[in-house]
């Protein structure tokens, strides 16, 4: 668990986490073990998508997958005890109004379940959607499969924190489009950084989707297509912040940083 955990990466959810803290005028510290709990599921997440029944692959944030390191067994343990000890850590450590923490909770575990993370990756691996359906056939499919698998836990770290602050419905709004823009944001330059990146600057086998005949935003609008839509889903999630009507500067830095990564 550790050894994945701690192996590094960008932190990308638990930092979006802090960012809306103060955006919305909570102390960052307040939600802390809500971010933290959000990055030990991410890294649960990944550890079960290197596992030679779904994506096998054998490097991981510039190290050996956990899969590899440990053998298949102890990495099914190790992402079942980060699911747990993000439940336990969020349940034992967040503060807050009890009714505000369990609307939380209830937030993280539905982005993390069969209506988000786990719908998404099966969307993936089979190519089928949930409702039975091809998924390969129709590229328009691929945002909502990605809203699902990535997207979901990347709104949450948003949406987590709104709920902890409670903030009015109406007031949400804008926090929520921009968060489901940037997890569309997150995947497309996923996908190209898959095509144009190398191993050594991510981490990870470069070219793994295109191997296992994913359907991905270049394989279905072809690299050049891919990047408008980059640009095109950056524009829309700093718009959407432009409605929120709050200290969003961390919030944009975090969309920039996203989108220029895949140039």
């Amino acid at each position: 668990m550790r050894y994945s955990l701690l192996a590094g990466g960008k932190r990308i959810r638990p930092v979006l986490a802090l960012a809306t803290a103060r955006a919305i005028g909570t102390e960052p510290e307040q939600v802390l073990p809500g971010a933290a709990a959000i990055e030990l599921i991410h890294t649960y997440s990944l550890i079960h998508d290197d596992l030679p029944a779904m994506d096998d692959d054998e490097l991981r944030r510039g190290m050996p997958t956990s899969h590899v390191k440990y053998g298949e067994n102890v990495a099914i343990l190790a992402g079942d005890g980060l699911f747990a000890e993000a439940m336990r850590l969020f349940c034992e450590r967040q503060q807050g109004d009890p009714e505000l923490v369990v609307a939380a909770l209830g937030e993280l575990v539905s982005a993390t379940g069969v209506g988000g993370m786990v719908g998404g990756q099966y969307v993936d691996v089979t190519q089928i959607d949930v409702d039975g359906s091809s998924g390969r056939a129709d590229p328009d499919a691929l945002r909502e499969m990605h809203a699902l698998k990535t997207g979901r836990l990347i709104a949450a770290s948003v949406g987590v924190v709104l709920q902890l602050g409670g903030i009015p419905e109406d007031a949400r709004i804008p926090y929520r489009g921009f968060a489901d823009e940037l997890g569309v944001l997150f995947q497309i330059v996923d996908d190209i950084l898959d095509v144009t990146g190398s191993d050594e600057e991510l981490g990870k086998p470069s070219g793994s989707d295109e191997r296992h005949g994913k359907l991905t935003y270049v394989s279905a609008f072809g690299l050049g297509r891919a990047r408008e839509l980059a640009s095109e889903s950056h524009a829309k999630a700093r718009d959407a912040l432009g409605g929120a009507g709050a200290a969003t500067d961390d919030l944009a830095r975090i969309t920039d940083f996203i989108h220029t990564r895949h140039t």
